[in-house]
C-alpha cells in the first residue's frame, strides 16, 4: 500500500494486516492492564475508582471490537481508534492511581501506532502521550522526580522511533520479497503455459520424440512413443538392421545407444522378422547442452518409414526385374548386329545404319547395367563390394581419356591430360575406370561445344586424387546437394536432347566410398564444375610392362553374379 495524505511510510494496515495479529496484541495489552489493575487494587493505591472503572471498561470494549469487527476491511483513519482508545484508557488507569506511576503503559500503544501506521500518526501518539503525561504531573503532585517526569515520554517517543525504523526496513524486505515472489510466479506461470504448448504440439504430431536425462532415465515422452513402445513390445528382440535381414544387438538399439548419450542420424531399422507384420522406424538423437555447454541428455526422434520403404523396394525389384528381362535379348541382338556389320558387300548405307543401331543398342545395355548395378547394391541396403589392389591410377584415368576423344573431337572439346602425374593407388581397376569413364563423359555431354576438360591425376602420399573440370554451364547452388541422387538430372538438361540416365554420379560415389574414399563436386553457373575423387593411394608396384585388361577395355566390365541378379 503506498504512503497516504499523512506523508507516513507504506503502512501494514488495510489489507496487508492479520486480524489475528491485531486480536493477540489487543488481548495482550488488555491482560497487561487488568494485571496492573488488580495490583493497584490489592495495594490500595487507587484514588479514583471511578476512573479505574471506566478504564476497564473501555478495555473490554476494545477486546470486543478486536473480535467482532474484521478491521482489515475498513479505512486506516477507523483502524486507528483501536490504538487510540487504548492509550485513553491506559491515561485513566494511570489517573486512577496517581501514585502508581503507570504511565510507561503508553509504551505498548506507541509502539503499536508506529508499528502498524505512518510516521503522521505516530508522532500524534507520541504528542497526545507527552501532552497527557506531562499535563498530568503539572496539575497534581504524584511525587516523581523533574527527572523521571521528563524522561517517561523520551522513552516512549524513543521506542517509537525506533519501531518506526525497524518497521520501514521490515516492509521494504516485504516488498521486495513480495516483488521477487511474484517475478517467480509469473516465471512459473509462462513456463507452465509453453511446457502445455510444448506438450499439445509434441502429442499432435505423428513420429515419436523421446528426451532421455543426463542418467539415461526418460524425462519427456509424447503419445506416438507410446504407440511405438507397443510396436516394440510385439516385435520383442526381432530387431533388424538397414537391410530389414541383418539381426541388431539389443547393445546397438536406437533406444540403449540414445540412453547412453550416443548420437545418431537418420538411422534406419526394422521391428518385426522379415515378412508382412513389420515396420521400419527412422532414428535421429541430438545432444541436449544447457547455457553453460553441459550435457544435459539426448533427444530422440523416430519417425515411422515403413510406407516410403516399401515403395522405395518395390520400385527398385520392379526396375531391377524389368531390367534383367532387357538384358539377355539385348545381348543378343547386339552380338548379331555386330556379326551383319562384318559381313561382307554390304551397302555402306545398310553398314551405317547397323553401326548407329549397335551404338544405340550399347548405350541401352549400359544403362540397363548402371540400373542392375544400383539395384543389386543398394535395394537390402547392401554396400557395393570391390578388390582393391595396388594399381597405376594414372594409366587407368589415361585409358579412359583414350577411349572418350573420339565422343570429345566430335564436339570440337580438347582434352587437357597434362595433370595426369604417374600416380598408384588401392583400387579395382574395373570400378574406378567406370568411374573415369563416367566423369569424363559426363564432362563431354554437359560441356559446351569447342571447350576445355582439364583432367588431373596426383597423390599426397596417403589419399589419390582424380580430379576433372570442365567450363561448361555448371550446376546451380540448388541442385548442387542433389547431384548425386538416383535419377537426378538438372533443369537444364532434363528437356534437352543430351541423353542420361542420372545413375552415373550416385554409383560412381558408391564405388568411391566402397574404396574408402569420396567424390566431392564443386560448381558456379556459367563457369563449369569441378569433381574430385578421393582414393587410398599406394606405393608402387613392379612394373608389369602394360596396364591391365580392364583399364585399356570396356568401361562396363562384365557384371558380376550379384549384378545379373
Amino acid at each position: 500500500m503506498r504512503t497516504g495524505s499523512d506523508g507516513g511510510q507504506r503502512a501494514p494496515g488495510g489489507p496487508r494486516e492479520s486480524t489475528r495479529t491485531l486480536i493477540l496484541v489487543q488481548m495482550l495489552l488488555a491482560a497487561l492492564m487488568l494485571l496492573a489493575a488488580t495490583l493497584v487494587v490489592l495495594s490500595g493505591m487507587v484514588r479514583y475508582p471511578t476512573l479505574l472503572v471506566i478504564s476497564l471498561a473501555v478495555t473490554f470494549v476494545t477486546c470486543a471490537a478486536a473480535l467482532l469487527v474484521n478491521w482489515p476491511r475498513y479505512p486506516k483513519l477507523l483502524r486507528i481508534l483501536l490504538p487510540v482508545l487504548n492509550a485513553a484508557a491506559i491515561g485513566m488507569l494511570r489517573e486512577s492511581s496517581p501514585a502508581a506511576d503507570l504511565g510507561l503503559l503508553w509504551i505498548f500503544p506507541a509502539i503499536w501506532t508506529a508499528w502498524s501506521f505512518g510516521l503522521a500518526a505516530t508522532l500524534g501518539m507520541l504528542v497526545s502521550i507527552a501532552v497527557a503525561y506531562w499535563g498530568l504531573v503539572a496539575l497534581r503532585d504524584t511525587g516523581a522526580t523533574p527527572t523521571s517526569a521528563a524522561l517517561g515520554p523520551v522513552v516512549i517517543a524513543t521506542l517509537a522511533v525506533i519501531t518506526q525504523l525497524v518497521s520501514r526496513r521490515v516492509r521494504a524486505q516485504q516488498d521486495l520479497l513480495q516483488g521477487q515472489a511474484q517475478s517467480l510466479q509469473h516465471a512459473v506461470e509462462r513456463a507452465r503455459r509453453q511446457e502445455d504448448l510444448v506438450t499439445d504440439v509434441l502429442d499432435a504430431v505423428d513420429f515419436e520424440v523421446v528426451v532421455y536425462g543426463a542418467d539415461g532415465r526418460v524425462v519427456v515422452a509424447n503419445e506416438a512413443h507410446h504407440g511405438l513402445q507397443a510396436l516394440r513390445e510385439h516385435a520383442g528382440e526381432k530387431l533388424y538392421r538397414a537391410d530389414g535381414y541383418t539381426p541388431m544387438d539389443p547393445h546397438d538399439q536406437p533406444s540403449a545407444r540414445a540412453g547412453r548419450g550416443e548420437t545418431v542420424e537418420r538411422e534406419l531399422h526394422w521391428y518385426g522378422a522379415p515378412g508382412r507384420d513389420r515396420r521400419a522406424l527412422e532414428t535421429t538423437t541430438r545432444r541436449l547442452q544447457d547455457w553453460r555447454g553441459q550435457d544435459v541428455g539426448i533427444v530422440m526422434v523416430s519417425r515411422d518409414a515403413t510406407a516410403e520403404e516399401l515403395a522405395v523396394r518395390a520400385r527398385a525389384d520392379l526396375v531391377a526385374s524389368v531390367s534383367h528381362e532387357l538384358r539377355t535379348p539385348l545381348t543378343s541382338i547386339l552380338g548379331f548386329l555386330e556379326l551383319a556389320a562384318e559381313t561382307d558387300g554390304l551397302p555402306a548405307g545398310t553398314r551405317r545404319g547397323l553401326q548407329i543401331a549397335e551404338r544405340n543398342a550399347g548405350r541401352l545395355l549400359t544403362l540397363i547395367g548402371d540400373i542392375l548395378t544400383t539395384s543389386a547394391h543398394s535395394r537390402e541396403g547392401i554396400a557395393l563390394t570391390v578388390n582393391p589392389v595396388p594399381e597405376s591410377l594414372s594409366e587407368v584415368v589415361g585409358a579412359a581419356i583414350e577411349a572418350a576423344s573420339d565422343q570429345a573431337r566430335s564436339r570440337q572439346m580438347r582434352i587437357d591430360a597434362t595433370g595426369v602425374e604417374p600416380t598408384w593407388a588401392r583400387i579395382d581397376v574395373g570400378r574406378i575406370r567406370q568411374v573415369a569413364d563416367n566423369l569424363i563423359s559426363n564432362a563431354i555431354k554437359y560441356g559446351r561445344d569447342g571447350g576445355r576438360i582439364a583432367v588431373g591425376v596426383t597423390s599426397d602420399g596417403t589419399h589419390a586424387w582424380i580430379v576433372v573440370r570442365d567450363d561448361g554451364p555448371g550446376v546451380s547452388e540448388q541442385e548442387l546437394p542433389l547431384l548425386f541422387d538416383r535419377f537426378f538430372r538438372s533443369d537444364r538438361v532434363r528437356n534437352t536432347s543430351t541423353h542420361g540416365s542420372g545413375l552415373g554420379l550416385p554409383i560412381s560415389r558408391d564405388i568411391a566410398r566402397a574404396h574408402g574414399g569420396d567424390i566431392t563436386v564443386q560448381s558456379t553457373p556459367d563457369e563449369g564444375a569441378t569433381f574430385v575423387v578421393r582414393l587410398p593411394a599406394a606405393v608402387p608396384g613392379p612394373a608389369t610392362g602394360a596396364p591391365s585388361a580392364a583399364a585399356t577395355g570396356s568401361a562396363h566390365p562384365s557384371p558380376t553374379h550379384e549384378e545379373r541378379g
